[in-house]
Order: structure tokens, then C-alpha cells, then sequence
């Protein structure tokens, strides 16, 4: 088949990208946020295929990937009057947990004809408000970067993307609190200067902008992870780092509690239990790779891409159809 989508979430892409069928991204001379193209940093295969917005109306595709609410719009003009959900099969990927006036957020695709709504986890699904739309969930697929983890620095690796930004949603405001209990590695997006903005010593809380292929053996060699965010769909970076075989440490939010059983990490809602699991961690580094193990055996299990391609295999056939 051939597979309209948007460059929208490289981390996402890249594990859907590798099924059978042929992806076309859309490119502009500008490369934009609506024409990314091909990712840089992500390994992605010969079978995604950049096109620019002229070559698009030309173009027989089989299913439309929308992500952003824009794009229903977007690939109607593109695709030369031909609208999603109406005259090509499709699917609104929803890849966040609702904001606003949570529980009672409206989806802003919600009614939207022949448009089914497919959600990364059980908790979105249910807290999105999605009226008549027929809605699915595929729980996220990581490609597998294998057990990287050694621990050797007794540092505690977070993972976020603009943290000065984003604020007490992704939980910036707890790592002073974090990074008593260890020194900190802050990898991500427009990290730069947390440590000054926070008023921690830089040596407790360093920051890094290091690229994809960097970031995974990076991660694996701090003793331990720690995902303070407060709301978020799934990060994506939690399943990473399990799967890596790193012992974590997160907030009992959203959909954590089902990817982190019991054995694999630690999860509270409060912080004094969290900061004492980072400081055991640090101290046994034995202990922490025995958790570490249990934690990418879950996510394997759970996360694994196979699983992930077989579930889209089916949704999409159902689609098409």
C-alpha cells in the first residue's frame, strides 16, 4: 500500500515506518513543520518516499495517516480535492493526552466522517472526549536498540524536550528534588541553561543536545532513569530507556502504571519515594541491573515491534477495506 503521513513525531515514525508497504512523506523547499521530509537523525528505510505537495495530486494513495488537525485540510488541497475519510481511506492519529478541560476535551476530530480516531494508549482513549467517532487504540512499538546498559556513571539520565517551556507538565520543577538525590543528565531540545533557569549547580544538572543515534548508548550509561512528567500520552523515552535495560524511576501518571509492572522500576506520586529509589539504585549498581533486566523483558513484551506492525497490519487492513 501507499501510505500518506506527515513527519510529525520522529521517535513514532520511525517504528511505523518499518512495515511492508511504501510511505509517502511530504517535503517543501522550505523542509517546514508541514514538509519535513525524510528524518535526519532517525534511521528510516528506502521504502519512505518524499514528495513535494505538486507530485501529490498525481498520486494514487491507499490511506492517509493524519496527525494534526490541520492536515484534514492540508491533504484535500494536496491530494487534489480528494478528502480523507471520504474519497481515500484514513485514520486520525491522536498521539497526546487530552489538555484543557480534561475530562470533558472535546476531540477536534470528533463526528468527523468516515475518520476513525486511533489512540497510543487505553488512558487517552478514554479521557478524550471522541462523541461518535469509531476509535481504536496501538499501543506504541519501539525499535529495539538493544541492552546498551552498562550504568558505569553514577548519574541519573532524564529525557525531555524543551523543559524550560513545557514547565510542570514534563515535571522541570521537580529535577531541584531529583537532582538532590543524584546529579542529573538532561538530554533533549532547547535543554541549554537549565540548570542556571532551575538554580542547580550545572555539575548536578548538565544538559545535552546530542542527536538520535547518540542518545541511546548515552542513556545507558547513567545508573538509572527518571521520567518526572506529570501528564503526557506515554514518553516514549520511558520505553526506551526499558528497553535499553535501564532500571526507572516515574511518576504514577497516566498510562505508566501499565508500562512498568512491579519488578521493573518505581512508580509514586510521591516524591520522597522516588528520590529514595534513585539514591538506591545509585548505591547497588548489582540491584540496578537486575531491574534493569525486568524492565526491558516488560517492555519487550509489551512494546516490541512486532507487535506494534502486526497490530497496524490489521487496523489498516480494516480501514482500507
Amino acid at each position: 500500500m501507499r501510505i500518506l503521513l506527515w513527519h510529525v513525531h520522529g521517535s513514532w515514525t520511525t517504528a511505523f515506518v518499518q512495515g511492508p508497504h511504501t510511505y509517502l512523506v511530504p517535503v517543501t523547499p522550505d523542509r517546514g513543520p508541514d514538509g519535513l521530509g525524510r528524518a535526519v537523525t532517525f534511521d528510516w528505510p528506502d521504502s519512505v518516499v518524499e514528495l513535494p505537495p505538486e507530485e501529490l495530486r498525481e498520486t494514487d494513495v491507499d490511506l492517509v495517516v493524519l496527525q494534526r488537525p490541520h492536515e484534514l485540510g492540508l491533504a484535500e488541497q494536496w491530494l487534489g480535492g480528494r478528502l480523507p475519510g471520504r474519497d481515500v481511506p484514513a485514520v486520525y492519529l491522536e498521539h497526546n493526552a487530552p489538555d484543557g478541560n480534561v475530562p470533558d476535551t472535546r476531540h477536534p476530530m470528533a463526528g468527523q466522517p468516515g475518520l476513525p480516531i486511533v489512540h497510543v494508549t487505553h488512558f487517552n482513549r478514554l479521557f478524550w472526549d471522541c462523541g461518535p467517532s469509531p476509535t481504536a487504540v496501538v499501543e506504541h512499538g519501539i525499535v529495539d536498540p538493544g541492552p546498551l546498559y552498562t550504568g558505569d556513571l553514577e548519574r541519573a539520565a532524564v529525557v525531555v524536550n524543551e523543559p524550560l517551556r513545557r514547565g510542570r507538565t514534563t515535571g522541570t520543577d521537580l529535577l531541584p528534588r531529583f537532582a538532590e538525590a543524584a546529579p542529573l543528565d538532561v538530554f533533549g531540545m532547547r535543554t541549554r541553561g537549565l540548570a542556571e533557569r532551575l538554580g542547580v549547580p550545572e555539575e548536578r544538572c548538565r544538559s545535552h543536545e546530542l542527536p538520535q543515534r547518540e542518545l541511546h548508548r548515552a542513556m545507558a550509561r547513567r545508573r538509572v532513569y527518571v521520567h518526572p512528567v506529570r501528564w503526557t500520552s506515554l514518553g516514549l523515552s520511558l520505553l526506551e530507556a526499558m528497553h535499553l535495560g535501564m532500571p526507572v524511576v516515574a511518576l504514577d501518571t497516566t498510562e505508566a502504571s501499565a508500562a512498568v509492572p512491579e519488578g521493573a522500576g518505581v512508580l509514586s506520586n510521591r516524591l520522597d519515594v522516588l528520590t529514595d529509589a534513585v539514591r538506591g539504585f545509585l548505591a547497588d549498581p548489582a540491584y540496578a541491573r537486575h531491574v534493569g533486566e525486568q524492565a526491558r523483558t516488560a517492555a519487550l513484551a509489551r512494546y516490541g515491534l512486532p507487535r506494534f506492525l502486526d497490530d497496524w497490519e490489521r487496523l489498516i487492513k480494516e480501514v482500507a477495506r
